[in-house]
């Protein structure tokens, strides 16, 4: 069977039925006690009225000829009657009960036995005050009657009307009490619970108490609480998660952080295995780590640095073959490789002397971290554990990461040797470029000024010996010139923030070397260069000029700067001048063009040569725009 279900409105609907009911019966009894009551009251008036109407039918049957009497006769049957029957409309209603009607039936009667004698006229005489006395005693007795009826139904009335007082009282208890126990108490429950709810207490609960709407919110609020239980649990394991993971990430962007600036401040290799080695041993926790590199064939492993290890391990494993044990066995596309040390008692897996060393070390685990560039070998990093080591994923990338800091740092120092290298080969055969254009020309053109002179003083001509040792004089002079010249060349180095300066002291020595006069004009006030940039064009500059001294024959030199929109560097003289068509022949050959045109190129800049006959050599260099320029210096130093 299934239990009924009592709503709240049916509730309320069934004690407001019961009440209204109640109410209804309690109205409806007082109603029809009053009834009574007025019904009795008429009743009484009618009796009293009959007592009245018998004395005057007494006095008019006194009179022979009186004509009222037959109407009194008929006033009193009526009367009689009505009593008898009641009329519901005055209302009149006799309140019977068994005395009241052997009373009503004595007057009656009497009123039988009386009526005849009254209604003829010959005896009329007969009927005596004592028995119309005796006659109204009976209807006061029937009257006396029905008044001790309304003092009943009157008592009954007052008893009614308490009852009703009590009931409204009883009745009003009982709907506060049955408002609270339903209605009020289940929401103070819900509004208890939505404050523990809102100072976060998600274990509050409400009592299901009922089965009606109220207790449907119980169940919902229950419901509600339990999902934000299980939502805040959630919540909270996610948030304990992700710290836990964030703070792990933060412990490795820390890592990678330190690693990085220790690869950025190491100066040499050797700083930068040791620093390495440390940190990567402190960052992952080992006992001891390895940093080994290796060759080209990446068939020999060369021990870098060791931090933990054991000495006799340290000095027995400096160099070791590939494949001779666990260490230097990794490969770039392996990843992080996990090796676990046999113990004694362990069946051998390898051969033994391959990692009897690390176990009688105490060493269990070993993590292998190859260092590799674009798939290129380069060493691997051995980190050695005593206890039992669990890399997770994570773990493992920020192992491969450091390892990549690590090849990136060693390329580094590897590209800045080699770069080094190139710029001792680029000043050593400017060097030798110079001195071949200059002193061996020199020194070549001495030696033959030389054997003149041997043969002029074997044949004893003194003209041509004084005019051989004045050539041997002037060669000397031109290469003692060349010599400053080269010194101050390779000298000059821009220590200001301005061009402008420098310039002018690069202007001022080559009018004490060549005797020219030198015109400098500037215009406009761009933004200055950068030292590196400047080094370069103050390079061309002294090219051009030193080309100028030699070759020209110029009597004048103006230089232009201009800054806005770009910067552009104008050297012009007015010597002789040079054939375009033998210019562009000569391009590749001509030793001190090729050098102005690699140094515009190094900075991005343009080289043109304009020259005609007789109407001497403009040499233009010209930059690319700030932006540019700074783009293409920043792609130079990561290059390098």
């Amino acid at each position: 069977m299934t239990r009924h279900r009592w709503t709240l409105s049916s509730k309320i609907s069934l004690f407001a039925g019961v009440f209204l009911l109640l109410s209804l019966l309690s109205v409806g009894a007082t109603l029809w006690i009053s009834w009574k009551l007025q019904g009795g009251a008429g009743a009484v008036n009618v009796a009293g009225q009959l007592r009245m109407m018998s004395y005057r039918l007494e006095l008019s049957a006194a009179s022979p000829r009186d004509a009222g009497v037959d109407v009194e006769i008929a006033r009193m049957q009526q009367a009689l009657e009505l009593l008898g029957r009641g009329d519901l409309r005055r209302p009149l209603a006799v309140p019977w009960d068994p005395n009241i009607r052997a009373r009503f039936a004595v007057v009656r009667d009497d009123w039988e036995r009386l009526r005849p004698r009254w209604s003829g006229e010959a005896t009329r005489a007969g009927v005596t005050r004592a028995q119309v006395d005796r006659f109204v005693g009976d209807i006061d007795d029937f009257v006396r009657a029905i008044e001790r009826r309304l003092d009943f139904w009157t008592a009954q009335m007052h008893t009614a009307q308490m009852a009703m007082g009590g009931f409204v009282l009883v009745a009003f208890m009982a709907m506060f009490f049955l408002a609270y126990l339903h209605v009020l108490e289940p929401v103070g429950q819900l509004a208890r619970g939505v404050e523990a709810i809102a100072a976060g207490n998600l274990d509050a609960r409400v009592r299901v108490g009922s089965s009606d709407e109220l207790g449907d919110l119980a169940l919902g609020f229950n419901r509600m609480a339990v999902q934000l239980q299980a939502v805040r649990g959630e919540l909270e394991e996610r948030v304990r998660q992700k710290t836990a993971a964030l703070e792990t990430e933060r412990q490795r962007l820390a890592a990678l952080y330190e690693v990085s600036a220790l690869v950025s401040r190491a100066p040499n290799l050797e700083e930068l295995a040791h620093g390495f080695t440390r940190a990567v041993r402190r960052i992952a926790g080992a006992d001891a780590a390895v940093l080994r590199w290796t060759d080209e064939t990446a068939q020999r492993y060369l021990l870098l640095a060791a931090e933990g290890m054991p000495g006799s391990i340290v000095e027995d494993e400096r160099c070791l073959n590939a494949g001779a044990c666990h260490c230097g066995g990794s490969r770039p596309d392996d990843g992080v490789q996990v090796v676990r040390f046999r113990r004694e008692a362990d069946p051998p897996l390898f051969d033994p002397h391959t990692d009897d060393a690390c176990v009688r070390a105490g060493f269990t685990t070993l993590l292998s971290v190859p260092v590799a560039v674009q798939k290129r070998a380069l060493g691997e990093v051995d980190l050695f554990y005593r206890g039992s080591a669990e890399p997770d994923a994570g773990q493992h990338a920020l192992l491969d990461a450091l390892a990549d800091h690590l090849a990136a740092a060693m390329e580094s120092l590897r590209g800045a040797a080699l770069e080094r290298e190139a710029a001792v080969a680029r000043e050593r055969a400017l060097l030798a470029r110079e001195l071949h254009d200059s002193i061996a020309q020199a020194l070549a053109f001495m030696k033959i000024q030389l054997q003149l002179l041997r043969g002029a003083l074997r044949a004893g001509e003194g003209e041509r010996v004084e005019a051989a040792v004045g050539e041997l004089d002037a060669g000397i002079r031109e290469s003692l010139a060349d010599v400053r010249e080269l010194l101050l060349h390779f000298r000059t180095r821009t220590q200001e923030q301005d061009i402008e300066p420098a310039l002018r002291s690069t202007l001022q020595k080559f009018e004490v070397q060549s005797g020219l006069g030198v015109r400098l004009r500037f215009s406009g006030r761009g933004q200055p260069l950068d030292a590196d940039v400047q080094v370069q064009v103050l390079h061309v500059v002294q090219e051009a000029l030193s080309n100028v001294r030699k070759h020209a024959q110029a009597r004048h030199v103006d230089v232009s700067v201009e800054s806005l929109p770009s910067w552009a560097f104008t050297i012009a003289d007015d010597g002789r001048g040079l054939d375009p068509q033998l210019v562009q022949r000569q391009a590749q050959s001509h030793v001190g063009l090729q050098i102005m045109r690699e140094r515009a190129a190094a900075i991005g800049a343009t080289l043109e040569l304009r020259s005609m006959p007789g109407a001497g050599t403009t040499v233009s260099l010209r930059l690319p725009e700030m932006e540019m320029l700074a783009a293409g210096a920043g792609a130079r130093m990561a290059e390098t």
